[in-house]
């Protein structure tokens, strides 16, 4: 139920910051700024060297491999098995319920059609 209402949050976050007009705009404009500015200064020349080496070197398949060995190994085979009884027991079936429930009321609709239009509102700003 947690996750519902922080989803309910997030669209309603959303859908204000979309009413409240051009505050988005400029924001936006703002972030851009900054992220050019990170990725153009010596630091964020530095930090993208440091991820790459990471994934290239010894250290980053020795990760690699420890995930793949979680993943195909007797925990990650338990892990899988709790996810899919939890999907299948009846609080699992209550919250796919209530969460196809919200999607198809009318506030749910009205919600989605706030975020697609914030959403293509974002699209034609960003290739101005």
């Amino acid at each position: 139920m947690a996750e519902i209402e922080q989803q309910v949050r997030g669209w309603w976050a959303r859908l204000m910051a979309w009413l409240r007009g051009g505050q988005g705009e400029q924001a936006t404009h703002r972030a851009k700024a900054a992220l050019a500015d990170l990725r153009d200064s010596e630091a964020g020349r530095k930090a993208e060297a440091a991820v790459r080496d990471l994934r290239q070197g010894e250290v980053g398949r020795k990760a690699e491999a420890a995930i793949r060995d979680l993943r195909d190994g007797e925990a990650g085979r338990k892990a899988k098995d709790a996810l899919r009884d939890l999907r299948d027991s009846d609080a699992g079936q209550k919250a796919k319920d209530a969460l196809r429930d919200l999607r198809d009321s009318d506030a749910g609709q009205k919600a989605k059609a706030a975020l697609r239009d914030l959403r293509d509102g974002q699209k034609t700003r960003d290739k101005t």
